[in-house]
């Protein structure tokens, strides 16, 4: 369910501020009034929720579900213990998500944390039959290498930019998976609706998953849920913008001589 800005951040009334809710503070700094005006509540339609989502569910307004925001809170600091974990240990993060108005994000997010990322279309077998794909991303990179070094002006122009469309091509396929050298130990999905191919593979392959679940997705699909709207860019970057700062600052922590 796509709600504006505006709603989010003025639609209020279902947390009762008299108990102290819009005001308690989680760890890594997640805060209930925040997660509501950025729109986390929001879910689907009564009609096409999930059924194991209503445990994550506070109530209905105007046919739309709400999700509970403490429960968010709850769930969203376990993953993000499982991510500062993990980014300690040196394993593998990769972003996963497609949908037009998140991508853009997604991948500035995993730029900015230096993970592996797929924002365009999820091609099948990128964990399944990975050595195939290894084979892909080693085409890629030797064809740009073969343009950096200047090799390809011995070719004419007509093949010159055929190698170049190809360079363009395999790029916006696999441009953030380029460097990756193995599957990844954890992926992080934005909507498993929408991506439901990678959470199969990742699944097959003994991937963990940690995802933003919405009230059409079914949560046991995932290790480490995060009970939200995954259709508002407010909400969406809200939550990318927790786990960035998870990530940095467990980096920094790492690796002080980096931060300078």
């Amino acid at each position: 369910m796509i709600l504006d800005n505006k709603q989010a951040k003025n639609d209020f009334s279902f947390l009762d501020q008299s108990k102290g809710e819009a005001i308690k503070k989680y760890g890594f700094g997640l805060i209930i009034d925040e997660m509501a005006k950025a729109g986390l509540q929001f879910g689907h339609r009564t009609s096409n929720c999930h059924p194991k989502m209503k445990p994550y569910f506070q109530g209905v307004r105007n046919g739309i579900s709400l999700i509970n925001l403490e429960k968010t809170a709850e769930k969203f600091e376990e993953a993000l213990k499982y991510i500062e974990n993990l980014i300690s240990e040196g394993k593998i993060l990769l972003l996963i998500g497609t949908k037009v108005q998140v991508k853009d994000l997604v991948k500035s997010t995993a730029q900015e944390c230096k993970l592996f990322y797929v924002e365009n279309r999820w091609l099948g077998g990128t964990f399944t039959n990975f050595e195939v794909i290894k084979k892909r991303l080693a085409f890629l990179k030797e064809l740009e290498a073969k343009k950096e070094s200047g090799e390809l002006e011995k070719y004419t122009k007509k093949e010159q930019a055929k190698i170049n469309k190809k360079i363009r091509d395999l790029e916006t396929k696999f441009g953030g998976i380029k460097e990756m050298t193995k599957i990844p130990d954890a992926v992080f999905i934005v909507d498993i609706k929408k991506e439901h191919l990678a959470l199969k593979e990742a699944r097959a392959k003994g991937i963990k998953v940690i995802a933003v679940c919405d009230a059409n997705s079914d949560p046991t699909l995932i290790d480490y849920p995060i009970p939200a709207n995954d259709d508002a860019v407010s909400s969406i970057k809200y939550i990318l913008d927790k786990v960035k700062t998870v990530i940095l600052n467990k980096k920094i922590n790492i690796n002080p001589s980096k931060s300078a």
